[in-house]
């Protein structure tokens, strides 16, 4: 049997309870977590990675109706929103929220505890979910509302770990209580099921967290030059990614993945 079919991805079968417990154990922990050092948009490490990867694989036009899953102070879209009209964001916390997004005022919604998104059938032009379906239980359920509202035609970005994040070890510092990688093929099943094609997807971050332990988190690691840099040993090392790595050996692999997709028109 293949790992695509005997796979089992922690949280997306849970009952409705298992979900708002976990829910509630996530509400605020990223913002307890990491909120006070992400607060200013200078400090946003991932611009370049998000032009490199998601908004320079895109059509270069305006896109009216963005949707945020998960976006925080919504840095994550100050690299294109010059090409944007108007911004939802979709947050669990109450404490990492801006007022104003260049020249926008995004309006936020609180995040369901089960998943569900009050927009329309086909309504959104582009979606950005980065680094925020590890932090979800039911996976599956989050993909397919996304994908219901976003338009024929319309574009999403998602960014995701592949690995475990050391699920089962006392080595999870700086980690939530639940969050964990979500594999690559994992995410483009569910996409596919719903309309959707990954018209592009790049594995990135190798090694990094190894790096920036030993680096002491370099701010080199997220420049333009070392992000091209990292992309050709993620590719080169893509076939030895392990979502349980059992030895120092099957660490040495990228730990991220970039998807660009687009929901086909019927």
């Amino acid at each position: 049997m293949n790992k695509e079919n005997s796979f089992y991805l922690i949280g997306d079968d849970y009952s409705s309870e298992q979900i708002r417990q976990w829910y509630e154990e996530e509400e605020e922990a990223y913002a307890q977590l990491q909120g006070i050092r992400l607060d200013k948009s200078e400090d946003f490490k991932y611009k370049n990675m998000d032009v490199l990867y998601g908004y320079g694989k895109i059509p270069n036009k305006t896109y009216q109706n963005v949707l945020g899953l998960g976006s925080a102070w919504g840095y994550e879209f100050l690299p294109y929103i010059d090409h944007m009209g108007s911004i939802t964001i979709i947050e669990s916390s109450e404490s990492m929220i801006s007022k104003q997004l260049g020249s926008i005022v995004p309006k936020y919604v609180k995040a369901s505890i089960q998943g569900n998104i009050d927009l329309p059938d086909n309504s959104i032009d582009l979606i950005t979910c980065f680094s925020v379906l590890h932090h979800i239980p039911n996976v599956s359920f989050v993909l397919s509302e996304l994908m219901r509202v976003l338009k024929p035609g319309g574009y999403m970005l998602i960014r995701e770990r592949v690995h475990s994040m050391e699920l089962g070890t006392n080595n999870r510092v700086g980690l939530t209580k639940n969050e964990r990688g979500i594999p690559a093929f994992y995410i483009k099943q569910i996409i596919e099921r719903h309309q959707g094609r990954v018209f592009y997807y790049s594995y990135h971050y190798f090694m990094h967290s190894y790096l920036e332990r030993k680096l002491h988190g370099a701010k080199f690691l997220n420049s333009k030059c070392f992000l091209r840099i990292d992309h050709v040993l993620s590719e080169l090392f893509s076939w030895n990614i392990h979502y349980y790595a059992k030895s120092k050996i099957q660490r040495i692999a990228p730990q991220s993945c970039y998807y660009v997709i687009r929901k086909q028109i019927s």
